[in-house]
């Protein structure tokens, strides 16, 4: 089949590559001149493991090309997706669809062909519905539907994700929708992969209502880490003892500074929007959006605690390690490594940090802060040490070194990643998330 994804971001590039990979016949559309410039030199304009590899062998395959005209890349596509970005609308949270519609009015102009069009982008519900009225109003004759697929990709893991998938959603109105996606999504049939054919609606919510449910799961776990604190109890443990349990899972249960990322904080944001829009309050999905941003602040007091509180933190020194939002990517939206940085550098603190991918992202989010070449440079000369991401090279650092170059030993691992006894035996003041 003939595949034409509008939008060679993070959603797009991934899909339109693995699709390609499937065997089929994949044009990304993307207004970027340059982002596609690169892409004809084979430089992505992300960080996602093996995306390079994957987009290059498909590129020398010829089953995957770029092209900054949308007319000449819908072009006989047996569907059409559009992956473009649907961010928080500034001012009231609701999502920006400007984009999506544009693209939509785009395509009814130029449609030369029968074709199924595909919301890929997260959109809130009914957006389809008018996917669909822009098409009809563009004028054309050829025979269109639209689908709401959405995506369910892990960054860092998206490539795995999108072979290997849980679900696959699909929410089709009519019988050529469905024709025509079963087809597209037959490669993965050998794989048993699971399809969910809904209606079109349903699939726009359960994207969201999926997002909100794991960001919740994320914010249950950090509440009880303060309970675990205050009693005396630990956190890792309690993960442990109620992921057991098949109707929890272990899943999304991980203590540390909050969610972040470029799903949770705008789809959240969006249901919200879309509950108060048609009058059904989600109060649950209310409290765990306070209680994720409020999070991220507090535990730039928590680093602040470890030095001696703000009143002795002017002119102190901290070294951050990690500051995209997960490790295996260079996605810094609503990391909680900005709350982190901005706490200690509204306190006076001088901030040293490191991050294997995110350091040039991170730059215009943290204009006070220090970027080194290596955590070592960062913690040279430190007060503390923050872990604030995940990543592997902080899995196993020369604590020997460490300490020769530290002014003081002082460890605040926001994602847990050593045992409070090791640390305490290295002669480290180790503080951890949910444990004593």
């Amino acid at each position: 089949m003939k595949i034409a994804m509008v939008g060679s971001g993070y959603v797009g590039l991934v899909s339109g590559a693995c699709f390609a990979d499937f065997g089929h016949d994949v044009v990304c559309i993307d207004k970027d001149q340059s982002k596609i410039d690169r892409l004809h030199d084979g430089v992505m304009p992300i960080y996602e493991p093996g995306l390079a590899e994957l987009v290059g062998t498909n590129v020398q395959a010829g089953r995957l090309s770029f092209t900054t005209s949308l007319a000449e890349g819908i072009r006989d596509a047996n569907a059409i997706f559009i992956a473009v970005g649907t961010p928080s609308r500034r001012g009231d949270g609701h999502a920006d669809l400007s984009f999506v519609y544009a693209v939509a009015q785009e395509i009814g102009e130029n449609l030369a062909n029968d074709v199924v069009v595909v919301t890929k982008s997260t959109v809130p519900v009914g957006t389809g519905d008018e996917v669909e009225r822009i098409l009809k109003d563009s004028g054309t004759s050829h025979r269109f539907a639209v689908v709401s697929n959405p995506e369910f990709l892990r960054e860092g893991a998206a490539i795995a994700d999108f072979k290997r998938p849980d679900r696959i959603v699909i929410g089709a109105e009519d019988e050529f929708g469905r024709e025509v996606m079963s087809e597209v999504y037959r490669p993965l049939f050998l794989n048993e992969s699971p399809i969910l054919f809904t209606g079109r609606r349903t699939s726009e919510l359960i994207k969201y209502a999926a997002n909100a449910f794991l960001a919740t799961k994320i914010t249950f776990i950090n509440e009880m880490a303060d309970l675990c604190e205050k009693v005396g109890a630990n956190v890792q443990d309690v993960s442990r003892g109620i992921g057991m349990d098949n109707r929890i899972g272990p899943k999304f249960l991980h203590a540390g500074p909050g969610y972040g990322g470029s799903c949770f904080p705008k789809d959240t944001l969006a249901l919200l929007k879309t509950a108060e829009d048609y009058d059904s309050p989600t109060r649950i999905v209310e409290a765990v959006v306070k209680v994720n941003d409020s999070r991220k602040r507090a535990m730039g007091r928590k680093v602040l605690e470890a030095i001696g509180g703000a009143e002795q933190a002017r002119g102190k020194k901290v070294a951050l390690l990690g500051l995209t939002f997960k490790p295996n990517t260079d996605d810094m939206r609503d990391s909680p490594a900005i709350a982190v940085a901005q706490t200690l550098t509204d306190a006076g603190v001088h901030v040293a940090a490191f991050d294997p991918e995110g350091m040039e992202l991170a730059k215009p989010s943290m204009p006070e802060v220090e970027m080194v070449e290596d955590p070592y440079a960062a913690i040279e000369g430190s007060d503390a040490i923050a872990i604030v991401t995940e990543w592997d090279a902080f899995r196993a650092l020369d604590f020997d070194r460490v300490k020769q170059t530290a002014n003081a030993p002082v460890l605040i691992d926001l994602r847990n990643i050593y045992r409070p006894e090791d640390m305490r035996g290295l002669g480290f003041d180790y503080v951890s998330i949910g444990r004593a």
